[in-house]
């Protein structure tokens, strides 16, 4: 997938694999398919910071695995509650290097929360109601097809526009407060 891809075609360079690594350009890079996080050598590799985007370690509790691997900081790159949240240009100031394990949101809100900044700082905002239009996501259906009671989820994602909830106009917000 990284030297044929289907949009940008060919890679215009080397890709290999060996010994548990791919190797592009001839920089080799470490791949590892670990159930748990704690069992990826993060400090021994070198690791500072791990970008967590599996979606399975969105507390931390669970995202401490990778500090007890070796791990110096993880963004965690999913809304979760029980931590800091981080939104750049919107409370990126109260960052400290203490803060060892952070949100930062989701897509939606990285998108939302910089704007409705700029427009409360402006003007101030009493009520928002916002519209969100996602790519489609592995979890969809790629072709109609049953998916239980919700209709809307049956049809092939890729060729519809599917009306959906999000929960960033209700649970993203902690980055203001």
């Amino acid at each position: 997938m990284l030297k044929y891809d289907s949009n940008y075609g060919p890679f215009n360079g080397t890709v290999s694999h060996a010994d548990g690594s791919i190797i592009v350009n001839g920089k080799v890079i470490k791949v590892f398919a670990e159930k748990n996080a704690g069992d990826i050598p993060w400090g021994s590799l070198g690791i500072d910071v791990v970008v967590e985007c599996t979606g399975f370690y969105t507390s931390a509790e669970k995202a401490n695995a990778h500090i007890e691997a070796g791990a110096k900081k993880v963004l965690i790159s999913a809304p979760a509650g029980d931590m800091k949240t981080i939104v750049y240009h919107v409370n990126d100031e109260t960052l400290t290097s203490a803060d060892n394990i952070i949100s930062v949101a989701s897509c939606t809100t990285n998108c939302l929360a910089p704007v409705a900044k700029a427009l409360n700082d402006a003007f101030g905002i009493n009520v928002g109601t916002m519209t969100t239009v996602h790519a489609y996501t592995g979890t969809q259906a790629l072709v109609d097809g049953p998916r239980g009671k919700d209709f809307r989820a049956s049809r092939a994602a890729a060729e519809n526009i599917i009306p959906h909830t999000t929960g960033a106009a209700q649970s993203d917000w902690s980055c203001y407060s």
